[in-house]
């Protein structure tokens, strides 16, 4: 995929999860900015090659409290 494309794409994923994270879990834009940047999802998500920005939001956001309660991420199977 084109790098415009793909950085396109990536920030709505992106701002769309950080949107669930904040509501879900009740925190500020700031932590909840901070928790995910810094999460191993994050950094599989951010790398195009990886095909994890096809997920939906809700898939993301499992693996995204998955890997916040037990440090793991568990791929769907395809």
């Amino acid at each position: 995929m084109d790098k415009s494309k793909f950085h396109a794409i990536f920030s709505i994923i992106v701002g769309d999860l950080v949107e669930k994270i904040t509501i879900t879990l009740q925190l500020s834009d700031r932590n909840a900015i901070t928790e995910l940047y810094s999460s191993r999802l994050y950094e599989l998500l951010e790398n195009e090659e990886t095909k994890f920005w096809q997920y939906s939001t809700e898939k993301l956001f499992e693996m995204f409290l998955e890997e916040r309660d037990t440090g793991k991420i568990t791929f769907p199977e395809v």
